[in-house]
């Protein structure tokens, strides 16, 4: 994703149009610059929760600092109000349409994320698990249109990629091999069916998707050749194609599967993303626990056990480096000859998200001794100055910081200290526009990239009611 970078004057402007401010005050706490709700008016939401709404009020309600009230009620329900599409297939069973935000298209990894933290409120609104589910089923339709693609469009229209070389259809935005894309379905999925009980969203469809699941990844371990897979694409940004005619740098076999690129939609270095490998592991359990106790197929269901058993040992076995100061940490990439790429990128899943996303026990030592790298200028995307510090990535580049990084801190932390300092922090770098952005500048928070990115707007609103229900309301207030 091509990203330009914003200022103050023309943010405040763009955000006008982008995101409209017509709502009545009185849906946003009242006190100076949090007296303009920056939602769009009722009438020009595109989706509509009563759930939503009122977990809204309630956890607003209970927060005394007025401007992270504010923000609560403006990033929380951003997804629904501006990027949610739902509607009904000609049988009648729900499909929604996500956007990203600024981009139409919607990632099969953004659009799981994004509607995420509404699932624990599905079963107080019918609509909403209706759409949560139109989510999940337009999400296996994209797999089986191609389990390699990372973006699709809204029907079979083209777009600005189609001309990359490989092999392009006009359903997909983008086809950027990207390990993740497959697991956040999974991911969905299973946490909606825990939640709802509802098992209707694994027919068909879903068997066909998992099963392209377990062949791409199976074909990712590189075992018998390189496979089909290819991509290049005409640029001036190395990181938006890939070497080697589009095969990418070699990996040897050792059972880790290859991803081309990143969750930043970046080209990887070594092929083997050790948390994307990891995501795969626990989406594969996920996915052989629905077919034994959903569909009775305890064959499938077999083939995905002994698949994440395979990676994880192989994780195990590649994945661990000593470090000469934080000991043993895991690697961001490794290839299987023996080069790793230590590093970690704010793009989720990273290294620091692992025990968000439930891949390794946030009490793992090898997990903390990492945490504490990738956290550090030790790591090469790690970037502190005058407004704040954060880990960010090649896909934007020096000295931008990524709030995603910052709230990863956070939903992983076990110190107070450090959660209260990770809100203080992301409430003091959003330019004063009640949003978060892709990433602001470490000396400069004015100096940001995307208004309008709602995996991190909704994903703000996620971890303060995370910390609401955990019983964390005091550290909130004491801001």
């Amino acid at each position: 994703m091509n990203n330009l970078m914003k200022y103050s004057a023309l943010a405040a402007l763009a955000l006008a149009f982008m995101l409209p401010a017509q709502a009545e005050a009185k849906e946003c706490p009242a006190d100076a610059i949090t007296s303009v709700c920056r939602r769009p008016a009722e009438k020009q939401r595109l989706f509509k929760s009563k759930a939503v709404e009122k977990e809204i009020k309630r956890v607003s309600k209970m927060l005394k600092n007025k401007k992270l009230a504010w923000m609560f009620t403006n990033c929380f329900p951003n997804t629904l109000d501006t990027t949610v599409h739902f509607r009904r297939s000609d049988d009648g069973t729900p499909d929604t349409f996500v956007y990203t935000g600024d981009i139409h298209a919607m990632w099969l990894r953004d659009s799981g994320a994004q509607v995420w933290p509404y699932v624990q409120l599905a079963n107080d609104d019918k609509e909403l698990r209706e759409m949560l589910a139109g989510v999940i089923l337009r999400q296996f339709k994209c797999i089986n249109i191609d389990p390699y693609a990372n973006a699709f469009n809204d029907g079979a229209t083209g777009g600005e990629w189609m001309t990359d070389l490989t092999d392009m259809k006009p359903e997909l935005h983008e086809r950027k091999w990207e390990i993740d894309s497959l697991c956040y379905p999974i991911r969905l999925a299973y946490q909606y069916w825990l939640v709802t009980g509802d098992a209707s969203i694994f027919g068909d469809e879903w068997l066909q998707a998992v099963t392209k699941v377990l062949a791409t990844f199976k074909t990712q371990q590189r075992k018998d050749g390189v496979g089909s897979y290819k991509f290049q694409r005409k640029t001036e940004r190395a990181l938006d194609t890939m070497t080697n005619d589009g095969l990418g740098n070699p990996v040897k076999p050792v059972g880790l599967i290859a991803s081309a690129f990143r969750p930043s939609d970046d080209a990887t270095t070594f092929q083997f993303l050790v948390p994307s490998n990891f995501f795969a592991v626990s989406s594969l359990r996920q996915a052989a626990e629905i077919l034994e106790k959903v569909n009775d197929k305890a064959d499938t269901a077999r083939e995905c056990t002994q698949l994440a058993a395979e990676v994880e040992q192989a994780l195990k076995d590649y994945a661990v480096v000593d470090h000469p100061k934080y000991g043993k940490i895991y690697a961001f990439e490794v290839d299987g000859f023996g080069n790793a790429l230590l590093m970690d990128d704010a793009n989720v899943p990273s290294l620091l998200a692992m025990p968000y996303l439930g891949n390794v026990d946030v009490n793992d030592p090898i997990y903390q001794n990492t945490r504490r790298f990738v956290w550090s200028e030790d790591n090469p995307y790690f970037f502190r100055g005058e407004a704040g510090e954060g880990i960010g990535g090649p896909h934007i580049g020096y000295d931008m910081v990524w709030p995603m990084s910052i709230m990863m801190k956070a939903f992983t932390s076990t110190d107070d200290a450090e959660i209260k300092q990770c809100i203080e922090s992301l409430m003091a770098t959003d330019a004063d526009t009640g949003f978060m952005h892709e990433s602001f500048h470490k000396d400069n928070p004015s100096k940001y990239t995307r208004d309008w990115f709602a995996w991190q707007n909704t994903l703000f609103g996620e971890l303060i009611l995370k910390l609401v229900n955990e019983g964390k309301l005091d550290l909130l207030n004491s801001i």
